[in-house]
């Protein structure tokens, strides 16, 4: 859809893009200060494989701080992105043949790991009805002797969806009877939450043990191009990723380190004023959303995106055009309306499309506007 989207913007069309999976604020200053001023001190050289010690020591800081949660240092992977955190995590707990259980909607690396992990993907199909979440009933129906892992985020990409400390209870009653599956907690959307403090599985003393938190700066403190996440979990397995890693890319870039330290000590400000505008948005959109006959949208807890259901349009055409499928919509709206969105296929859910609302509210006005004039051509 990118693709299409620039091809679309090189021949003078205003394609509006709304399937960026990134904030669209820059970097705060006093982070991109500390990185030229790590340049002018000659951070130049290769970094420990799991990261700086004070930028590991500042982690289990934030995690004790902001969470609860007590880590040491030597229990922190620092990564190129929280995207090879999950990768480490994955190649070092899945064997050929294990399944992994993975609550649909997803992010879309989540069964590719997987597959390279030569695992099984199980999946938990949620619904917008349940604000696309599962419960603990689900979970244990899905468990099976060759479970060894359940892979989630919360707050969730494509959906927004935020588990509750209560919902989190529930799937967490079930993970205490079985002792053999481990979970890997996708939080990189942490801070971008509207109902209160962030719950994390982690702080399930019962369980802290087996979950491998994921986190990062790329989400809170719009650093997606750094390139800095991280882990945080036991002993054994930050061993196993950290000797993975040593033999892949070794340590994260030298400078962004830096710049992602200044973050953790420089406070939530910044991010705060982010979060009050995506929630300004949130609201808009939903609004704007909720009016279009046939789109079937509840109201996300957090991330910046909403995942609407559109099976409503399956089978109708403007007279050139049919539509079957939700990619079908997607390019529809592309070539139509002129708004680019992520079919949601992509995501495990064929009846819904993901729509980022990392744009300025005049964009997202005028985008949701193209998007209900499109539709409404479709009968």
């Amino acid at each position: 859809m990118a693709k299409l989207g620039r091809e679309l913007s090189a021949k003078g069309i205003d394609v509006i893009n709304l399937s960026f999976g990134e904030p669209d604020f820059f970097t705060p200053e006093f982070v991109k200060e500390a990185a030229k001023k790590a340049v002018d001190e000659n951070y130049s050289y290769y970094t420990p494989v799991s990261g700086y010690l004070d930028l590991r020591k500042a982690v289990a800081d934030k995690l004790l701080r902001e969470n609860g949660l007590t880590y040491n240092f030597d229990q922190i992977v620092v990564s190129t992105g929280a995207k090879q955190s999950l990768a480490n995590a994955v190649m070092c707990l899945v064997d050929p043949g294990d399944e992994v259980i993975v609550p649909t909607p997803y992010w879309v690396s989540y069964s590719e790991m997987i597959k390279l992990g030569e695992g099984e993907s199980v999946f938990i199909n949620a619904t917008v009805e349940n604000n696309f979440k599962i419960t603990g009933a689900e979970l244990e129906a899905a468990i099976t002797p060759k479970t060894k892992l359940f892979m989630f985020s919360s707050p969730c990409n494509p959906t927004g969806s935020v588990y509750s400390k209560e919902e989190l209870a529930d799937l967490v009653a079930v993970f205490e009877k079985h002792p053999n599956i481990y979970i890997i907690s996708d939080e990189i959307y942490e801070h971008i939450n509207f109902v209160g403090k962030h719950a994390s599985i982690a702080e399930f003393d019962a369980i802290k043990d087996r979950v491998i938190l994921i986190n990062g700066f790329s989400k809170s403190y719009a650093m997606t191009g750094w390139r800095v996440g991280y882990m945080a979990a036991n002993k054994e397995i930050a061993n196993a990723c950290d000797k993975l890693q040593g033999q892949i890319t070794s340590g994260t870039s030298s400078i962004a380190q830096r710049a992602a330290l200044e973050a953790y000590k420089g406070g939530l400000d910044t991010v705060n004023e982010m979060v009050a505008e995506f929630k300004k948005r949130r609201d808009i959109v939903h609004e704007l959303l909720s009016a279009i006959p046939g789109v079937n949208v509840n109201l996300p807890d957090g991330a910046f995106y909403f995942f609407p259901e559109i099976k409503a349009y399956f089978g109708k055409t403007d007279g050139t055009t049919v539509i079957n499928t939700a990619e079908d919509l997607s390019l529809y709206l592309l070539n139509e309306a002129h708004v680019s969105t992520v079919t949601g296929e992509a995501f495990g859910n064929e009846d819904c499309i993901r729509i980022s609302y990392a744009a300025s509210e005049e964009q997202l006005r005028k985008a949701v506007s193209r998007i209900a004039d499109a539709l409404a051509k479709l009968s």
